[in-house]
């Protein structure tokens, strides 16, 4: 099996290169049937899930654009999933204080912190000096990082519950495809894989860093399914993310001291 290459060109500024795997490369999955719902399945990557991948935001993440790695993958603000998602983060907002969020009396004033609508009717999180507006910049007294994630830890929550979707759901991509079976059956197929770049869009190909195909962002002492254990709950259901441990568990200890199949290329070689 050929070795996934680094991308190459470019660095942080710092002359560190951006030391990402290539898009493309074998990848294990399994499919099941929703305990919850028999007519739904979920497709897993077990590839990414099963990955050592781990967030490095203020410690050594170089940013979507350059020469914004302490702004992480917040420098173009948050799109909302839909009125309840904003309707959500507008409920939490309210706890913050200008202690808390540094943005707060551009936030929380005239005009609050959504950005006028693009031309497809979306709303977004105002973007402030290069970054979104809840992104609290490095030096302030409350803190660096987004406003809403700390919010959350002080108050014993999960982050998933304060952030817009979007951003707690990264770097988990969900996706929905209805599939015709050929017994005239019907089903929803919930993919849950890795937010590469292609998540993005056309324009994720332009992003300066992108963490999950980066060698430097992987190595965590956990895999994925176990870190982001709330968050796929929540995208999965309980029952659902029960049985995708059962198989991340199994793919995890199979064959010790043998290679694994379909390894992800940024992770660090198996002992």
């Amino acid at each position: 099996m050929a070795k996934a290459k680094a991308r190459k060109g470019g660095s942080d500024g710092s002359g560190k290169q951006r030391d990402e795997a290539e898009l493309d490369f074998p990848r294990a999955w399994v499919e099941f049937v929703d305990p919850a719902d028999a007519e739904q399945v979920f497709r897993c990557d077990l590839t990414w899930l099963t990955s050592r991948w781990g967030c490095v935001f203020g410690n050594g993440c170089q940013g979507i654009v350059a020469g914004q790695g302490d702004n992480g993958c917040c420098s173009l603000g948050a799109h909302f999933a839909d009125d309840d998602d904003e309707k959500r983060v507008a409920s939490h907002v309210t706890r913050l204080t200008p202690e808390t969020w540094q943005f707060h009396a551009l936030g929380s004033g005239r005009g609050g912190f959504w950005a006028e609508e693009n031309e497809d009717g979306e709303r977004q999180t105002r973007v402030v000096d290069g970054a979104c507006v809840f992104a609290n910049r490095a030096g302030f007294a409350g803190g660096q990082g987004c406003a809403l994630h700390a919010l959350a830890l002080r108050e014993g929550r999960e982050p998933l519950e304060t952030k817009p979707d979007v951003c707690w759901q990264l770097p988990i991509r969900r996706t929905f495809d209805w599939v015709d079976r050929p017994d005239e059956s019907r089903v929803l197929v919930v993919s849950i894989s890795e937010y590469d770049r292609r998540g993005w869009g056309p324009g994720g190909h332009d992003l300066h860093w992108w963490c999950t195909s980066a060698a430097s962002a992987h190595g965590a002492g956990e895999p994925v399914y176990v870190t982001y254990r709330p968050e796929l709950t929540e995208l999965m259901g309980s029952a659902a993310y029960a049985e995708l441990v059962a198989f991340c568990d199994a793919r995890v200890a199979a064959a010790p001291g043998l290679p694994l199949v379909a390894p992800h290329p940024a992770d660090p070689a198996r002992g």
